[in-house]
């Protein structure tokens, strides 16, 4: 039912055979995380807000990239980074660790995240100084919180193949954990997902370039 695929930049992803999707692009799986999350999230809320501490919410944890590439970012930039990831389906340990993703990240931070994994399925867990994990094993409706995030990474299979994920009462649910000023970010880009975010208030609506093989994506700030 999964398969290790290598894509374009020559980091690996994983086939869902079930689904019939990539967990990234194909056209490469590190560039896409770094561009579209890393860069077109964090890196630009952080560079709106002067601030040394950041939460995150994803919707679909997946592989764990996002995470550790956030987690490597906020580090070298001794920023607290409080992230959580929702994943109704999450991978085995051994298949995240074939990932190879170790090799993009700081070497103590993937020793951290990898030896924490599966308890992190069921409590936050302190990685480091600077970094906390939760991942919340449920389906994204299921999902509760007290806490409010200040950037949200969008990052569920692709509306052909999850339409339920890409309602309005997901992107609403969604949208609920996000911080006034916050921003939410997706590798997708649909006149339907504007106007949603739109009705649920959600300012400064971007269109902007996507990652490799995809021209735009979108961002959007509450």
């Amino acid at each position: 039912m999964l398969k290790l695929v290598q894509t374009a930049d020559g980091s690996n992803t994983i086939f869902n055979a079930e689904v019939g999707e990539n967990y990234h692009s194909r056209h490469g799986a590190l560039q896409e995380s770094k561009h579209v999350f890393v860069n077109s999230g964090l890196s630009y809320y952080l560079d709106n807000n002067n601030l040394k501490k950041v939460s995150i919410l994803e919707v679909g944890f997946g592989t764990g990239l996002n995470f550790l590439l956030s987690a490597d970012f906020c580090t070298e930039q001794n920023i607290h980074l409080d992230y959580t990831g929702i994943e109704a389906y999450p991978l085995n340990k051994d298949m995240i660790d074939k990932t190879g993703y170790d090799q993009y990240v700081n070497a103590a931070l993937w020793d951290d995240f990898i030896n924490s994994y599966s308890v992190s399925l069921l409590a936050p867990v302190q990685l480091n100084p600077n970094c906390q994990l939760q991942i919340a094993n449920c389906q994204l409706l299921n999902f509760q919180s007290d806490k409010k995030f200040d950037v949200v990474y969008f990052d569920a299979f692709a509306a052909v193949h999850q339409p339920e994920m890409w309602n309005e009462e997901a992107i609403s649910h969604t949208i609920k954990f996000l911080k006034p000023g916050g921003v939410f970010v997706t590798y997708a880009i649909t006149g339907n997902l504007k106007r949603m975010l739109k009705g649920l208030g959600l300012q400064k609506i971007q269109k902007i370039p996507g990652a490799a093989g995809k021209r735009e994506m979108l961002r959007a700030v509450r």
